[in-house]
């Protein structure tokens, strides 16, 4: 299935895709809930989700959120888990995990965070304050979406609390990175992590084997496969669900290959009125528009 939470008229919605017919059908009886996705993805896991019994709406007549509103803690990432990527951010200068080249490449996951206000609709602009414009990237990702809860969740198990998965770009501004020796400030600006644009159940797919690609201005920056992780979606699990209790609608975005702006000599920054679009064989894409704005 194909979940998604969308905006139309005044109100927002939770509604099931039809990729075949480019349609929404809005799941009318979804309870009240402070996110009905949550809410969802709990009754899917117990067997009882409600069915799409509302109105057949075109996609094109639609506003796409971000599937999750507000997960119970930040986004939860996962730095340098391609290895190409993890030697051109080593050799970029903004990367304060690793002091030489021959560390870039980590022997345990590189856990970080980006805050929910970061969270973005698979269409939104990625609005950059003025003063903070000069180095900003983009990182295409696979999405992790829990399901059921867990805490110690040993790797042979993590499929089990694994509800579905989203298109992610971790967009990020490097020079706030590199200023502060950590990631939180330059990655958790408001919608500076746009998400989508829905959730497909993971029935529908291989996690393991799904081509990434990502374009800014219709350039192929970055291509991979998530078979190419360094740290797949079981170690990833297991390594956070050891040190925090994940729970339905936690969001984990898995990594980004090489072809990051910084990656290239100069660094290929994003500029204002730039559109970066990421794709997911078997997930679909989200196409977002870099906006400066007076800060």
């Amino acid at each position: 299935m194909k979940v998604a939470r969308f905006r139309y008229g005044e109100a927002d919605h939770l509604g099931m895709v039809d990729i075949a017919d480019a349609t929404i059908t809005q799941i009318e009886s979804a309870e009240p809930h402070p996110d009905q996705m949550i809410a969802f993805i709990e009754r899917a896991l117990a067997g009882t989700a409600p069915v799409p019994d509302g109105e057949v709406l075109p996609l094109d007549d639609v506003q796409l959120l971000a599937p999750i509103a507000r997960p119970s803690k930040n986004v939860i990432c996962v730095g340098k888990n391609y290895r190409e990527h993890a030697q051109e951010f080593a050799r970029s200068g903004f990367d304060s995990s690793a002091g030489r080249e021959q560390q870039a490449i980590p022997d345990a996951p590189i856990v970080f965070s980006k805050a929910p206000c970061s969270l973005a609709g698979a269409s939104d602009d990625i609005v950059v304050p003025e003063a903070l414009s000069a180095s900003v990237d983009y990182e295409g990702e696979l999405g992790v979406v829990i399901g059921r809860r867990g805490r110690a969740i040993a790797a042979v198990n993590a499929y089990e609390h694994v509800f579905g998965y989203a298109v992610i770009n971790d967009a990020t501004v490097r020079d706030l990175q590199a200023r502060h020796k950590q990631w939180l400030l330059g990655k958790s600006l408001d919608t500076f992590c746009p998400m989508g644009p829905w959730i497909v159940s993971g029935d529908e797919l291989d996690p393991e084997d799904l081509e990434l690609s990502c374009w800014v201005n219709g350039e192929l920056r970055q291509q991979a496969n998530t078979g190419d992780l360094i740290f797949d979606i079981p170690t990833i699990i297991e390594t956070v669900s050891a040190s925090m209790t994940l729970e339905p609608g936690d969001i984990i975005a898995t990594g980004t290959p090489a072809g990051v702006g910084i990656g290239f000599e100069p660094p290929k920054f994003l500029h204002n009125g730039d559109v970066v679009r990421v794709a997911i064989g078997g997930i679909g894409e989200i196409e977002n528009r870099i906006v400066v704005v007076s800060s």
